[in-house]
């Protein structure tokens, strides 16, 4: 791949450049690369090192790299730089080391510093800032993709791949045009109400992140999440102002923003409740997600603030607070364990923001495995039906392949909550890929600033997912659906991808 054979392992460079580098890893951050003793099981589950197969773009050549960096025999240069570029954060080796090395807490440390503008060439940093100015935005976005709907989804568009004049624009252009689905009005409108009431006996009431990207590109999914809720009980809050929760700059690196969009969403959510406010002043028993990528920076909020809030002008977190996941391990899940509701979310700009709205947070999934699906609606539940229209049956039950997205499964270790709620769809049969630990290549943005790289992962991942003999593939983070739509199609057998929650409303609806 030409990408990987223009690297090099050397980290030269001149004086006058280096001096003006980010400083390097602290000795603190090193410290967790300690346990590390090279013993290679972290490299079949690189997705990095699986397409490049060099020990640079490896979770233990990227460790020794830091050491290096660390001792003063190496220079965080441009370089070196390009192979931490390389990662996909995914946090696969953390899941396979059997020593237990916290490589995530290292790669996060060190992705702030490869921003410093002499770690990458003007196009590069321009690209990055086209992407963080729009896709954390969706009325920005919705601006630009409006012209693009008499086209996304159409004959024009396929003709326009099948030509090749996708790939006249570049790499990179080709890579977004890629993942461009079909647009629906529905994308461009703000019509969900701020309180969506649960059908029969209200169970609990949870707050739901929309997201960005999914809120535009798959608005269906949101749909699902709100019936399903809605159909268990569940009272469900919009509100209507939220904008993105940070993930897409939170695994960039790029702290100043990500701080500034985790204010923003939470202020929203305040905002909406507490007494004389649209939602009312009852408080929320916990916040939903539907976009794993999201859930896993969410989870986060009280170490993101704690760490990098004064820039953004949110204030420091009190010394000695406990971060959000030490919160969550000390005490049980917001209204689940006796049904009794939390204290109402702080207001924005208080200290203890982030750790609270951090202990709310649970993916869909998660929450539904936890608190149990109703009777009501477990006994709604139909089979759904085989692509030529016949419900799926014992005999012939549907046959579902579910994608681990990576910062479901290694980041917050979430396997079975999801499996066990597909199987509460009448005669569907769950079918293991083989390498379902394995990245798609999504990964936030790195699909598209790594474009060849990830490309061949997507291929992997369809293959591999189209290859079980599934009839439908599942997929619970909207990056890794688009990367896995627009790669199955190359497929000799390609099979439609779902959010599990569409599936739990299908089968809700008669199938």
């Amino acid at each position: 791949m030409a990408s990987s054979a223009q690297r090099s392992t050397s980290g030269g460079g001149n004086a006058a450049h280096q001096a003006s580098l980010p400083d390097p890893p602290t000795a603190a951050v090193i410290a967790a690369a300690d346990p590390c003793v090279h013993c290679g099981f972290c490299l079949p589950t690189c997705a990095s090192y699986r397409v490049l197969a060099t020990e640079m773009d490896s979770p233990r050549g990227r460790i020794h790299t830091l050491k290096a960096i660390e001792a003063g025999h190496l220079v965080l240069d441009a370089t070196v730089a390009s192979h931490f570029d390389t990662c996909l954060g995914c946090f696969a080796c953390v899941t396979a080391c059997p020593s237990g090395v916290r490589y995530d807490q290292l790669i996060e440390a060190t992705r702030p510093k490869l921003n410093a503008p002499e770690l990458r060439t003007p196009a590069q940093r321009a690209f990055r800032r086209l992407l963080f100015s729009l896709l954390p935005y969706p009325n920005r976005l919705r601006a630009v993709l409006t012209p693009l709907r008499a086209y996304a989804g159409t004959p024009l568009q396929a003709l326009a791949r099948r030509s090749g004049l996708t790939r006249l624009f570049g790499p990179q252009v080709e890579a977004l045009e890629s993942l461009l689905p079909p647009l629906a009005p529905e994308a461009f409108r703000d019509t969900l109400p701020v309180v969506v009431p649960a059908v029969g006996e209200r169970r609990y009431r949870v707050g739901l992140v929309l997201g960005c990207v999914q809120r535009l590109f798959d608005p269906a999914v949101n749909a699902a999440a709100i019936r399903v809720l809605s159909a268990n009980g569940i009272e469900v809050v919009i509100p209507p102002d939220q904008g993105c929760c940070g993930a897409v700059t939170h695994h960039q690196g790029e702290l100043k923003q990500t701080c500034e969009l985790a204010t923003d969403l939470m202020a929203s959510f305040a905002a909406v409740i507490g007494e004389g406010r649209p939602a009312g002043p009852e408080p929320l028993d916990a916040v939903l997600v539907a976009a794993s990528g999201c859930g896993h920076t969410l989870k986060h909020y009280g170490e993101i603030l704690a760490a990098g809030p004064s820039e953004a002008g949110a204030p420091p977190a009190e010394a000695g607070a406990p971060n959000a996941a030490a919160a969550a391990e000390s005490s049980p899940p917001p209204g689940v364990a006796a049904g009794a509701s939390q204290p109402p979310i702080p207001s924005a700009g208080t200290p203890d923001l982030a750790i609270a709205f951090a202990h709310q947070v649970a993916d869909i999934q998660e929450f539904l495995d936890r608190v149990g699906p109703s009777e009501a609606f477990r006994a709604a539940l139909q089979p759904l039906l085989h692509a030529d229209g016949t419900p799926a049956t014992t005999e012939r039950p549907l046959r579902l392949a579910y994608h681990d997205a990576c910062h479901m499964l290694h980041g917050q270790g979430l396997r079975e909550q999801p499996r066990s709620l597909l199987r509460s769809i009448p005669h569907v049969r769950l079918v293991e890929a083989s390498e379902a630990g394995v990245c798609c290549g999504s990964a936030g943005i790195y699909n598209l600033v790594q474009p060849e790289e990830a490309a061949e992962l997507g291929r992997i991942k369809a293959a591999d997912l189209a290859g079980t003999g599934a009839d439908l593939a599942v997929s619970a983070n909207i990056g890794c659906t688009l990367q896995i739509r627009s790669h199955m199609e190359s497929t000799p057998r390609p099979i439609p991808v779902l959010h599990p929650v569409q599936l739990l409303q299908r089968s809700l609806e008669g199938g």
